[in-house]
């Protein structure tokens, strides 16, 4: 074996579970209870680490305000869930796409059709954050930490003044520097040995939800509850936006519908026209004003929030 064997081997994420050691020869209802009790632990992690992604969700939020970009970047499930949470911002929160953006160790291909040496080249993941500059901010995601692609991306982004967030699912002890900010659930050894993309892939996905969320509610894409920006491209959007305007109004359905084309679909116009009782054009100069605050314009036209 050799000495970079011996460093993976060391590696929690590559740990065997004590539990499983005969995984294929318990029950089956066993085998998934033992998924979902780990995952559920996996959440822990996540809920431990709450103040940190929320600090980091603060950054992306003044980031995304200050007219900077935001790359998420890794390789394999860590990269895969990288490119599912910058593909679902534009829709729920209608960012433009090159905003919040992905990099996958491998190029699109590899989101499909695994490409696992591709994460073994730190000149990709330089060359993957070398847009970047001051005012974005990378966020590096990598199970193990110690991905090359992910590493790279890190320098890169650090050389060229990007802030920079390593999430990991290894443990916090040795990894201070690597990043600006560091998200570290240490989540362990899976249920199949190594296979990352059990708890650590399902806690990595609830901490990024929870980054964006957090994050584009900050950035005033959000009215209450209500994710006033999304973009409606399909029916079913189009009737949630539709839904929304009505709810966050106070009205019914074809005043909503009456006030979303005069708004040209934009569900934060219509509900500030319903709100103030401005036109159009007076509702998107307020919003335009007041950083897309829905509930900022709303007040500033004079009437109750």
């Amino acid at each position: 074996m050799t000495e970079r064997e011996s460093s993976w081997e060391k590696l929690p994420t590559e740990a065997r579970h004590p539990e499983t050691a005969e995984l294929d020869r318990l029950p089956t209802a066993r085998i998934v209870e033992l998924l979902v009790e780990e995952d559920r632990r996996g959440l822990e992690q996540v809920r431990a680490a709450a103040a940190t992604i929320a600090r980091v969700a603060d950054g992306m939020a003044a980031t995304f305000a200050a007219g900077g970009d935001v790359l998420f970047a890794g390789a394999g499930t860590s990269g895969r869930l990288g490119v599912l949470e910058a593909a679902e911002c534009p829709p729920t929160f209608g960012t433009a796409p090159e905003r919040i953006r992905a990099a996958m160790a491998g190029g699109a291909a590899a989101v499909f059709a695994a490409a696992e040496g591709a994460e073994d080249s730190e000149a990709d993941g330089r060359k993957a954050a070398s847009e970047l500059g001051r005012g974005d901010l990378l966020v590096a995601i990598s199970a193990s930490s110690v991905t090359p692609f992910a590493r790279g991306a890190l320098a890169a982004a650090r050389e060229r003044g990007a802030r920079t967030v390593l999430l990991t699912c290894a443990a916090p002890a040795g990894l201070e520097g690597a990043a600006d900010e560091l998200i570290a659930l240490d989540t362990g050894a899976e249920i199949l040995t190594g296979s990352t993309r059990l708890k650590a892939g399902s806690a990595t996905k609830a901490a990024l939800n929870a980054l964006t969320t957090a994050a584009m509610v900050r950035a005033g894409k959000v009215y209450g509850n209500w994710m006033v920006d999304l973009r409606p491209g399909s029916r079913k959007l189009e009737d949630r936006a539709l839904r929304i305007v009505a709810g966050a109004a106070g009205i019914g359905r074809d005043e909503a519908a009456a006030l979303l084309e005069s708004a040209g679909g934009e569900a934060k116009t219509a509900i500030v026209m319903a709100r103030a009782g401005v036109a159009a054009d007076e509702a998107r100069r307020l919003l335009a004003a007041l950083g897309g605050d829905v509930r900022l314009a709303i007040a500033r036209a004079g009437s109750p929030c």
